[in-house]
């Protein structure tokens, strides 16, 4: 099929059928383009809204955002997931506006910017400044791979530089920003990776994938690998103010500028902290073993309620621990493990509305 009837397809479809009533559809700029692409990045639609649309009441635009404290981001953020995304928003934020609050339109100068890459850079491009810039997010690599029939891990330097010839050769001069709409929804409510629509995609007559009888093949899979498995305790300190102990995280790594309790490896670890401290343990409750997992490795993490019996001044090495309230946590940047622990502890069902 030529570029040419491809685009005509996948545009009529469009027109017919395609989603135009998202939230970051609506009032098109470029920061609301760029806060969309920024959350849907490894996030499916129906969980990013709610977020988006928290992010746009809290931070209408990039100045606001900009000069927000982080803590604020990270807890509209909590519950999404890969955090560094929120933590390259407030970067990005901060450099646009000290230029003066304009995006660059330009693919180099937006892949300049932290955490914008190419296929986001070129979904800025073109839907908030209708330049033909091609995309490849994970919808496209899946509706392309299945068009051509292209095996192998789509994030394989190989497979993806295939695609994105593709991509690059199939995207239209006029109507891109429809059209760069259009491929994402193609992937995302009918080239789907289980029971994909067949019958209902407009380029199906021609899918090399549907001829050959290999879509449930297509995309080929990341090859796994077992993941390993982390076992942590979370000392869950509290003393007879009813306050808790948590710390803030480094600024990268897992759950990077979030609050969380302190780590140790054993309980009898515990103890000898509090020992070496002067720090007096009135109880101590085990709770059971949870896991969370990432993309990377497990976490095994056995909570531990350890109650003291007057308020201490704690003074970790890292100088980020405090006290706090349970009415105080709204406004913090938690984990969701921590979250639940949290609620679950106190039942109190409000540490952010977004999880």
């Amino acid at each position: 099929m030529s570029p040419e009837l491809f685009q005509q397809k996948v545009l009529s479809w469009f027109d017919l059928n395609g989603r135009k009533d998202l939230p970051w559809q609506q009032y098109i700029s470029p920061y609301r383009v760029w806060l969309s692409e920024v959350m849907l990045q490894q996030t499916q639609v129906t969980t990013v809204i709610p977020y988006f649309n928290q992010f746009i009441k809290k931070f209408p635009d990039v100045h606001t955002l900009a000069n927000a404290p982080i803590d604020s981001i990270l807890h509209l953020w909590s519950g999404l997931g890969y955090y560094a995304r929120a933590r390259n928003l407030h970067k990005t934020a901060i450099i646009i506006n000290e230029k003066g609050g304009e995006f660059p339109s330009d693919l180099d100068s937006l892949i300049l910017l932290p955490g914008i890459g190419r296929s986001t850079a070129g979904a800025i491009s073109s839907i908030a400044f209708n330049k033909s810039q091609p995309i490849l997010d994970g919808n496209v690599r899946r509706v392309l791979a299945r068009f051509y029939a292209i095996s192998g891990w789509t994030g394989s330097t190989k497979t993806s530089n295939e695609l994105w010839e593709i991509s690059s050769r199939y995207t239209p001069k006029l109507r891109v920003a429809e059209y760069t709409q259009a491929m994402m929804d193609l992937g995302a409510t009918i080239c789907v990776r289980s029971k994909p629509k067949c019958e209902e995609c407009p380029i199906s007559s021609t899918c090399l994938a549907r001829l050959e009888n290999k879509i449930s093949g297509l995309p080929t899979p990341k090859p796994k690998k077992p993941l390993p498995v982390k076992n942590i305790i979370f000392l869950m300190l509290q003393n007879n103010q009813g306050q808790i102990l948590l710390e803030q995280r480094p600024a990268v790594g897992i759950w990077g500028g979030l609050w969380s309790f302190p780590e140790y490896t054993s309980l009898t670890a515990i103890q000898s902290w509090a020992l070496e401290n002067n720090i007096p343990i009135q109880s101590i409750n085990q709770l059971n073993k949870q896991r969370h997992t990432f993309s990377h490795y497990h976490l095994d993490y056995t909570p531990i309620i350890v109650k003291t019996e007057y308020p201490i001044n704690i003074l970790m090495e890292t100088n980020q621990s405090a006290w706090y309230k349970v009415n105080q946590l709204h406004s913090l940047g938690l984990p969701s493990p921590i979250k639940k622990l949290l609620q679950n502890q106190y039942k109190e069902k409000n540490y952010g509305e977004n999880s």
